[in-house]
């Protein structure tokens, strides 16, 4: 009776389609306020068939609707009528997502913009009073949807806050998927990106007892949120609400809400009159597509693919050196920025030593960057001087147990030198003669000292959890604004810096050898070291396989940084 609901599909770009429902009061008699609501996590799907999260929320835009706002709801990409993946490195494994410097918050956000420009070309609508709200994965695109557009005037994001310190350190990452985070290149703490919005009004809201929200880093936000409001002289404008209650889309949490956008949009401070939500309408009711409706052109299953554009490469070089500075300058700004921007002490230690027919092998300790301590394995001719010829061989796990095996070839000497590394790891059978390979090796004529780098990750450093345990590891790495692979050049690196510190020989020659993903681990490191020669074994061909590198196919592709 108070209200029509008209069932819109938009593209927000060609082939992105966004789903939604629009509530449009009857009788208007002027412009109204408007109210895009974006979706938390919801499934509603009957048959195979998606109905859209927009089903699932839609008793809010029912009240709205009745208090006379306008109000978008829209699908999110994953649990809309076309369903997307927003769980691309929490659950599938596409770790190329870093490499491309994609995330799902980011379509969420464009979609949410270009809601913004459909609303704002709709004759119900007044186009300076339009708010946002969600809740959940809705409260995080409201945050980073009012942060980039400042059109919207009014922003509640709800349970979609909190920061790094409950992400990384209280393990809230692993109850959230890969939609809730931006690409963190910058390192930016979340509150940073709740400053954006200042000095427009923001309410955040969250309740008591939400375990991935949890109300210590919601309300550490809020406290330097607040200060930036305060120097706009605007702290009226800021909002905390805190209700008694679980993760879940309560009445207590909506009611407030209603009545921040009734202030701010509308100039009305009173009571509501009328505070219930109710979901009125069945699903098949509000679905946009026909079950079966087939679009061809949709690139919502592969947005992972097409949104973020990868670099343009130049197919000729009138100044190679030009164009190798400028790559560098990019990679120092977009991919390793999370490298520490300060040497710490290598606080270089030997740990033992053990002879084996004229080889002798010691390992030491160096630290790569504070807290993470790593070993390295120094291979030499057990008597004269050592060789100008220096080569570092860099593990990965496969290859970790194997050399393991050799070691255990060395007998009794070695099992005892070796017992915390031999004690820590299945070993495979040993291969006899294999460790006399190596001592052959060190004493040919292009022989030398032979180092074995072990980066983080990797042998006594690797993490001991279930899969899904080591994963949610992984996904730390880029909150931080960086990625493993990333770090493991950087261990690269400090590994070289404690070899020549170890072998003291002026103008050695130092040569670095991998294989697979570490291979190119290895080919980074060269770029900032070095190095006289590289053996590499089995690179990949693109980033799309590794190793994956915050950004890095933005800026450039493996085959131009072995160019370089």
């Amino acid at each position: 009776p108070t209200y029509t609901v008209e069932k819109l599909q938009l593209q927000s770009r060609p082939g992105l389609y966004v789903t939604g429902d629009l509530y449009i009061p009857k009788n208007l008699t002027a412009k109204a306020p408007a109210i895009l609501y974006v979706c938390g996590h919801a499934l509603v799907k009957k048959d195979g068939v998606s109905y859209g999260n927009k089903t699932f929320y839609q008793h809010h835009g029912e009240w709205f609707a009745r208090n006379g706002y306008v109000c978008l709801i829209i699908d999110s990409l994953q649990l809309g009528e076309i369903e997307g993946i927003h769980h691309g490195l929490y659950r599938e494994k596409m770790w190329w997502w870093l490499s491309r410097g994609y995330t799902p918050a980011g379509v969420e956000a464009w979609n949410g913009i270009r809601c913004i420009d459909y609303l704002q070309s709709r004759p119900e609508v007044d186009p300076d009073r339009i708010g946002m709200t969600g809740r959940s994965g809705g409260g995080a695109y409201t945050w980073y949807t009012a942060a980039l557009d400042e059109r919207i005037k009014v922003a509640v994001p709800v349970a979609g806050i909190t920061d790094l310190q409950n992400h990384i350190v209280d393990n809230c990452i692993e109850g959230h998927c890969d939609c809730m985070f931006m690409v963190n290149t910058y390192r930016w703490d979340f509150p940073m990106v709740a400053a954006l919005i200042a000095p427009r009004p923001m309410l955040i809201s969250n309740s008591d007892k939400d375990t991935i929200f949890p109300l210590d880093g919601v309300t550490r936000v809020h406290a330097k949120v607040r200060d930036i409001y305060r120097l706009y002289n605007a702290a009226d404008k800021l909002g905390l609400l805190i209700t008694e209650g679980p993760h879940k889309d309560t009445q207590d949490l909506q009611v407030p809400a209603f009545r921040w956008f009734n202030r701010f949009l509308k100039n009305d401070t009173g009571p509501l009159k009328d505070a219930t939500a109710d979901k009125v309408f069945e699903p098949e009711q509000l679905k946009v597509f026909r079950p079966k409706e087939l679009h061809a052109d949709q690139i919502n299953t592969k947005a992972h693919d097409l949104f973020v554009p990868t670099a343009t490469l130049p197919t000729s070089f009138d100044n190679w050196e030009g164009q190798r500075d400028a790559w560098m300058n990019e990679l120092k700004d977009q991919v390793f920025r999370g490298w520490p921007a300060n040497l710490s002490p290598l606080n270089l230690k030997k740990l033992f030593t053990a002879d084996w027919r004229a080889m002798r092998m010691t390992a030491y300790e160096y630290g790569s960057e504070p807290g993470v301590v790593l070993r390295l394995y120094v291979a030499a001719p057990a008597v004269g001087a050592t060789t100008k010829s220096i080569k570092l061989r860099v593990m990965d796990e496969q290859l970790w147990p194997l050399w393991l095996a050799v070691i255990r070839d060395g007998g009794d000497a070695y099992e005892r030198a070796f017992s915390t590394e031999l004690a820590a790891n299945p070993i495979p059978p040993a291969r006899n003669g294999s460790l006399a390979m190596i001592r052959d090796e060190l004493i040919t004529p292009d022989g030398g000292t032979i180092v074995w780098v072990v980066p983080r990750g990797i042998g006594l450093t690797a993490w001991t959890g279930d899969e899904k345990k080591n994963n949610h590891i992984l996904r730390r790495f880029e909150l931080l604004g960086q990625t493993l692979d990333g770090m493991r050049v950087w261990d690269v690196r400090r590994a070289l810096a404690a070899t020549r510190e170890i072998v003291g020989v002026p103008g050695a020659d130092y040569r670095l050898a991998a294989r697979g993903q570490m291979a190119g681990v290895a080919l980074y490191a060269s770029l900032y070291e070095p190095i006289a020669r590289l053996d590499l074994a089995e690179l990949p061909s693109s980033h799309r396989q590794g190793p994956y590198l915050l950004n890095v196919m933005r800026v450039l592709d493996t085959p131009q940084a072995l160019a370089m």
